[in-house]
């Protein structure tokens, strides 16, 4: 797990659009695991410039968007696939049939979080997984106490979930919807590669155990210490609460030096 600190929102989310614009300069047909939340919202701004500005090219993309809300129709303005049109989606050129959203108005959720699953796979599974993080550590809904090891399925939000989406619904906790789709954290484990991002200090104590906590699945972003190559990309508020800060800035101080001398 490879830790990079910056100063601000707004350079993390430039450090992480530079590491899926090289990824995609080498594999025009890149897959993409997609995040919602104000987290990322950063990063779609961010990749949208290169496209506009560098002409980056997304023509061959695929996208698979971790959750959506059950109960909701897809036109409804806190919908995740209002969210990624307005901030991603209309304004780059990923054709609309390789954009991939859980569809949340299925009568079949069952089978269609098994299609869902087949689709991932079909697709060649997920290059770059993009992950914002709860207060409480979950990732995507993968609500505290998930299962290690499960996949694509609904779950019931949690309080905690709820109350903390309900800026988004007027303030008004009723109005959020009590449960979702959500990639599975085993789903998420099979990307071949993760980055979470966070900021600011609410987020701070999920930062610390996930990073440095042990493994469980009362922190379910924990469990990205397994995967053999996630990268967090926060800044420093999000930081405040982890013990080796010095070491990860070092350490990644160190490896941008490697990288400048083999170029």
């Amino acid at each position: 797990m490879e830790i990079i600190i910056q100063p601000t929102h707004h350079e993390l989310a430039a450090i992480t659009s530079l590491i899926i614009r090289d990824a995609l300069l080498k594999k025009p047909n890149l897959v993409l695991g997609l995040a919602t939340g104000s987290t990322p919202i950063g990063l779609y701004k961010a990749l949208v410039k290169l496209h506009r500005e560098e002409k980056l090219d997304f023509s061959n993309v695929t996208t698979f968007n971790l959750d959506e809300y059950i109960g909701i129709s897809i036109e409804h303005p806190e919908s995740y696939h209002t969210f990624m049109s307005k901030h991603f989606f209309d304004h780059v050129n990923i054709p609309s049939e390789n954009q991939h959203i859980p569809q949340n108005t299925t009568k079949n959720h069952e089978a269609f979080c098994t299609s869902y699953e087949e689709a991932i796979v079909r697709a060649g599974g997920i290059d770059i997984q993009v992950l914002g993080i709860g207060t409480d550590g979950h990732i995507g809904f993968n609500e505290v106490g998930s299962s290690l090891s499960s996949r694509t399925r609904i779950k019931t939000l949690s309080l905690s979930t709820i109350k903390a989406n309900a800026i988004h619904f007027d303030g008004k906790i009723d109005a959020v919807p009590e449960m979702a789709i959500t990639m599975g954290i085993g789903t998420i484990m099979d990307a071949k590669q993760c980055l979470l991002l966070a900021s600011g200090e609410a987020k701070s104590e999920a930062i610390a155990k996930a990073v440095e906590g042990p493994i469980t699945a009362m922190v379910p972003a924990s469990i990205l210490q397994m995967h053999p190559k996630t990268t967090v990309i926060i800044d420093e508020a999000a930081a405040s609460r982890l013990e080796e800060v010095e070491y990860y800035k070092r350490s990644y101080a160190n490896r941008q030096k490697l990288m400048s001398q083999k170029q």
